[in-house]
Order: C-alpha cells, then sequence, then structure tokens
C-alpha cells in the first residue's frame, strides 16, 4: 500500500474486538507437541464453544491434533515487459540459470530474506517471475517486496531485452483467491489431522463417522465445485483464521487466500478421520501489528515469542492456527449432521451474550 507523503497525518486508535482464549488444544507432530489455549477475535459468540467443543475432544483421544508442517514460503511476483514471447522465453531461461547470483543479490540485502525457488509464466512479451522467499520470523510481505525490488533491478542491468512492468504482477498472489496459491503454496503449508473413536463422535459430536464423511462428501466438495470453488473444499475456515489472526495481530486480508483449504473426513470402522489442509498460511511473529497492546502478551502466552531459531515461532503459530481451524471446522460439520442444531445454538449463545453485556 502506498502511502502519500502529504496526507494529513492520522491518529492512531484501537477498535475493541471480544477476544477470549479458548482450550487448551492438544498438539503433536513435526513442529509441536503439548497442551495451549489460543485467543479467537470475534463478534461471532459461537464460535468460542465451538472450537472449545473441539479443543475438549483433541483432549480426549492419544496424539491429539496432530499437525505436520509441509512446506513455507513467502512469494512476489514482477512483471518484466519483452518485445515478443520467443524474446520473454530467452531472457526466463537467462534468469532462471542465475539463481545463486540471485540468491547471492538478496543474501547481501537481507539477513532473514533467502530466494528457494523462482516460477515464471509467459503471456504473448509479458514475462511474470514468481521469487520464492523463506522470512524467518515475519509473514515476509515487505521483506519479500524489497528483496524483488533488488532483483528487479539486477534482471533489468543483465537483461537489456527486458523492461519493466510491475513490482507486483499478481501472479504472486497476495490477498487473492487464486490456484497457483494452492499448487505452490504461499506462506506455512499445514495438514492438521485427528482420529475421533465411535464412542466420543457419539457422545462429544452426537453424530457418527458416516454422517459426518458423507457430508463433508456432499457438501464441502460437491457443493463447493458447484459453486465453482477454486482449490477450495471446507465449511467455514475463514471464521477462525479472521479471530486467530486478529487476536495475534496478523494482516487479516490474508484470510482471503488462507481460508483456501481442503476438509477430509474418512469413516474408519465406526472411528472418524477428520483432516483440514492448510496451505496458504501467512503468519508471522515479528513485525508490523505485534506491537498493538495486547499482542505481543497474547504471542508470549502462546509460546511464540522470538528465538534463536529464526522460523520456530512462526512455524508454532501456524500449527496452532491450522489446529484450530480443525477444531471449529470438525465441531460445524458434526452440528450440520444433525437438523436444527447449528441455528439453535447461535440463537441460545447470542442471546445469552446480549443478556450478559
Amino acid at each position: 500500500m502506498a502511502a502519500d507523503a502529504t496526507d494529513a497525518e492520522v491518529t492512531r486508535t484501537v477498535t475493541s474486538v471480544p477476544t477470549r482464549w479458548v482450550g487448551p488444544l492438544k498438539l503433536s507432530g513435526n513442529v509441536m507437541t503439548g497442551e495451549q489455549s489460543v485467543p479467537l477475535a470475534t463478534y461471532e459468540i459461537p464460535l468460542w464453544p465451538s472450537v472449545g467443543r473441539g479443543a475438549r475432544i483433541s483432549r480426549l483421544v492419544p496424539d491429539g491434533i496432530v499437525t505436520t508442517l509441509i512446506d513455507e514460503r513467502m512469494t512476489r511476483s514482477t512483471l518484466f515487459v519483452a518485445e515478443n514471447g520467443a524474446a520473454a522465453f530467452a531472457a526466463w531461461q537467462r534468469i532462471r540459470a542465475r539463481l545463486p547470483e540471485l540468491q547471492a543479490v538478496v543474501a547481501a540485502q537481507s539477513a532473514f530474506a533467502k530466494l528457494i525457488d523462482l516460477d515464471e509464466q509467459i503471456v504473448g512479451n509479458l514475462l511474470f517471475v514468481r521469487w520464492e522467499f523463506t522470512t524467518g520470523d515475519a509473514s515476509g510481505h515487505n521483506m519479500v517486496t524489497k528483496a524483488s525490488e533488488a532483483l528487479m533491478s539486477f534482471v533489468l542491468d543483465a537483461e537489456p531485452t527486458l523492461s519493466y512492468g510491475s513490482i507486483s504482477g499478481n501472479y504472486c498472489s497476495d490477498k487473492k483467491a487464486t490456484a497457483i496459491n494452492g499448487i505452490r503454496g504461499r506462506g506455512k503449508n499445514v495438514v492438521a489431522e485427528i482420529l475421533i473413536p465411535e464412542e466420543l463422535v457419539h457422545k462429544q459430536l452426537r453424530s457418527t463417522a458416516k454422517q459426518i464423511a458423507e457430508l463433508n462428501l456432499r457438501k464441502n466438495f460437491v457443493g463447493s465445485t458447484v459453486a465453482g470453488a477454486l482449490r477450495s473444499a471446507n465449511a467455514h475456515y475463514a471464521n477462525m483464521l479472521l479471530a486467530f489472526y486478529l487476536a495475534t495481530g496478523q494482516d487479516a486480508a490474508n484470510i482471503v487466500e488462507g481460508s483456501q483449504g481442503m476438509t477430509h473426513a474418512e469413516d474408519r470402522d465406526g472411528d472418524l478421520y477428520f483432516s483440514c489442509t492448510l496451505p496458504n498460511l501467512i503468519v508471522g511473529t515479528v513485525g508490523n501489528g505485534k506491537d498493538v497492546p495486547g499482542i505481543d502478551e497474547a504471542l508470549v502466552r502462546l509460546g511464540c515469542e522470538r528465538t534463536d531459531v529464526p522460523g520456530a515461532s512462526s512455524r508454532r503459530l501456524a500449527v496452532l492456527a491450522a489446529a484450530t481451524v480443525l477444531c471449529g471446522e470438525l465441531s460445524l460439520m458434526a452440528a450440520q449432521t444433525n437438523p436444527g442444531e447449528l441455528m439453535a445454538a447461535h440463537i441460545t449463545l447470542e442471546r445469552n451474550a446480549r443478556r450478559s453485556s
């Protein structure tokens, strides 16, 4: 976002959003193991008990919610203009061959950003280059833009057949629902999964594994396909992500790509296997938003304060976000297998909230 130096000074204020700590959630996996409560900032009061039900179930199974960090990368795409498609392709081949030099360019201007890969798309005479970085504990929006500016200058000096198009060519893709992010990833790619015994499915979710798996297929996959969803098959990831992002100082607009994910459910002889895959979790534990009152305290309470291991605290935050999504998604899907349960819960909880306010 560009800032105009002539704009009048804006007084900084803080908007209050009701926040509650929910849990604890029980997690295991390749990033963290243990129990941890999470903060959710939302005006949708029923979200707290809904996530709370999923958190309670996580504490009743041996491994809790198993979270696996699959990948992490932050991206920025730059746009170059060539005379024609042949020239664009020839320039791309030379750029790709310069990867070690390009990595050195990034290393020279950033202590944390590291160029790990690059990708391209050519449309006519337009060359889109998607730069992919790791960014330590920062979500990395500004970091990758700065690094991409340096890369763009290097390329334009080395490739006189190219001219400047834009520092951001939308092939990133930032805060937009696109296929490329789901395929190649943007942010942290996390799988959260849980195996719930048949008895707990009946007692805690008032449903069956067969009902939940069947509803997931019909609603999340068939229904989303009918609606024209883009690499997304879930009930309401955005609800949990927005509440989690607001409470931990994240850029809330990143729920646009963050909520692109897939819920998968299986009936395993009466037991319920349930998973949420989120390939675009853009979170950070340092940078903008972390100095707002209450945010830094929340990150410390989450165990996500900065450490000597670059990226460790942001990875922990990402798997906690994914586990939170699973808790809310599981609870809602179970509720929707029972006619009337969803609306009755909203009416009761919101009415009680108004009476107590």
